[in-house]
């Protein structure tokens, strides 16, 4: 397993990005669809998630990730998943919804809720999910223009700004490392490199960009990049990956099961599930009990 360490702050605030990644080799990054999962995702011990596109569309509102959310609705649900989880978050902001306008927006109130990181990506809209699909991309210079506007936006120079690129899918992989110099020499913090589909391509990249912080997709379930161990990703350059599927599709699954022995009239297996007591510590029960004994009137 990666080394995990959290660099928790003494104020408690959560600890910057830049501090994760000099601690955590690499920084491991499953998916949260909503609060509950990202309290979940803490309680398992990792030192920061993302929310990803693909997981927050499928999860809640039953919709393919085909850039049929916007903003509003995607800002909405971070502002819940991230007020109830202490860690460090990842925020998946699409092509950030517009033009160079829009960046700044969504840049700034993603920044205002306490978002860690965003990144934006480099897809021509329609966009869809980066692992499936044909590719295109925008012209170079609008995505800098992009870049350039989402670093004049953040007021936090914590804030980590992370340029993903869709080129490997819609050019190549020469392309992709073409645009991923340009982000970065554009100012971007990271690279995020999508669409990556075996061990060899890994290394070309990560020797090409050697020196800037690069993040990859592992999409477990159906994803182009065959499942390797995130230690030997790490070995190649990159010190983020993210999971977009790992929790989710194994939920699903358990929801399937769930329902059909439900359906069948039988009893719930208590070894695939937690119990009542479990799942009040997880909500956090004891808490709000104690406030309600301590300041409820009787």
């Amino acid at each position: 397993m990666p080394q995990i360490k959290s660099a928790t702050r003494k104020d408690g605030a959560r600890p910057t990005w830049k501090s994760l990644l000099t601690l955590n080799a690499p920084l491991v990054l499953p998916a949260a669809h909503d609060a509950l999962t990202a309290r979940l995702i803490e309680r398992a011990g990792f030192p920061a998630y993302q929310i990803g596109g693909f997981a927050l569309n499928g999860a809640r509102h039953a919709f393919p990730d085909l850039d049929l959310t916007h903003f509003g609705e995607e800002a909405a649900a971070v502002r819940e998943i991230i007020s109830a989880c202490s860690l460090p978050v990842l925020v998946d902001a699409d092509d950030g919804y517009g033009d160079v306008k829009n960046v700044a927006r969504t840049i700034g109130g993603y920044e205002a809720m306490g978002v860690s990181a965003i990144f934006i990506e480099d897809q021509k809209a329609p966009k869809s999910c980066g692992q499936e699909g044909n590719k295109e991309v925008v012209p170079r210079d609008m995505m800098v223009g992009k870049i350039k506007a989402a670093l004049a936006a953040r007021r936090n120079p914590d804030t980590f700004l992370l340029a993903r690129t869709d080129a490997r899918s819609a050019d190549g992989v020469s392309e992709a490392i073409r645009r991923a110099t340009l982000y970065r020499d554009a100012g971007a913090d990271g690279i995020y490199v999508e669409g990556l589909e075996s061990a060899r391509e890994l290394k070309r990249v990560g020797k090409a960009l050697a020196g800037t912080p690069l993040a990859t997709t592992l999409m477990e379930g159906g994803g182009k990049l065959p499942w390797m161990p995130p230690e030997e990703i790490h070995s190649y350059g990159f010190v983020m990956i993210l999971y977009p599927t790992t929790l989710l599709f194994q939920l699903v699954k358990a929801i399937q099961r769930a329902a059909a022995t439900l359906r069948a009239g039988k009893a719930m297996p208590e070894d695939d599930a937690v119990n009542l007591k479990e799942y009040e510590q997880i909500v956090g029960l004891p808490m709000w009990k104690r406030i309600e004994d301590e300041f409820l009137e009787r």
